[in-house]
């Protein structure tokens, strides 16, 4: 029985343009730390560390453990040189993107109506930011005060989208089925590959990203206008 809702963040709860919110990501964090590293290469290598975060496969390094690692590593420089910049940016500098999203009262309707129904929920965006970037991208979505089961940060996960261990790492902090979920999101890839494991699946079309690396099969497609009326049609929980 359907009981567990996993909702993407970036592009699904919280329209945007994710290319032009990552251009204007480095825009604003470069400044802050072109003192200690040049700016194109501290985009290159943030890069490349995002990178070999999303193909780890070592289930004892947290993803903020490898970003680390590769990061500190490629530059040479020093956890205390660099890492409270980081911090300080997501604290202070990180809010100036909120322009560069298009919030809805529509997802806090969806999340609002299956918090009512009994449904337990997740935000399942991919762990590659920080639980600060993550808590003001929910504000921003109007569902900081859901009561989520589960919001998949840096720091508390193992492996990113569209690696299926990533869900796997959800199923099993919930201890959860498969089948008892559904995945809503706006990636082709990063979201459908749940469906691999067994859950239902939607995506959600408004932001819609193909990156044309194979197909998956949704259970369901729409608008986030849609994912509301499929939510508002579950049966409530008892």
């Amino acid at each position: 029985m359907l009981n567990t809702l996993l909702f993407d963040l970036d592009g699904t709860l919280l329209p945007m343009d994710l290319d032009e919110f990552m251009r204007a990501y480095f825009a604003h964090l470069v400044p802050r730390i072109a003192h200690v590293i040049d700016g194109q290469r501290a985009v290159r290598e943030i890069w490349q560390a995002t990178m070999r975060m999303i193909e780890n496969e070592e289930p004892d390094k947290t993803n903020l453990d490898v970003l680390k690692q590769q990061f500190l590593s490629a530059t040479g420089l020093h956890e205390d040189e660099i890492w409270p910049l980081f911090d300080r940016f997501y604290e202070e500098g990180f809010c100036e993107l909120r322009r560069h999203t298009s919030p809805t009262p529509i997802a806090r309707e969806i999340c609002q109506t299956a918090i009512d129904k009994g449904y337990q929920l997740v935000i399942a965006t991919n762990p590659i930011f920080p639980e600060r970037a993550i808590r003001h991208r929910m504000e921003w979505a109007g569902i900081a005060d859901i009561p989520f089961r589960l919001v998949t940060t840096l720091e508390d996960m193992h492996f990113c989208k569209p690696n299926p261990k990533y869900y796997l790492e959800i199923l099993d902090k919930l201890d959860v089925s498969p089948f008892s979920c559904i995945m809503f999101g706006n990636d082709v890839q990063e979201d459908g590959v749940a469906g691999k494991l067994g859950m239902a699946t939607y995506l959600v079309t408004d932001c819609l990203i193909d990156h044309g690396r194979g197909h998956f099969d949704f259970t369901h497609r729409g608008t986030l206008a849609d994912a509301l009326m499929f939510v508002r049609d579950l049966p409530p929980l008892t």
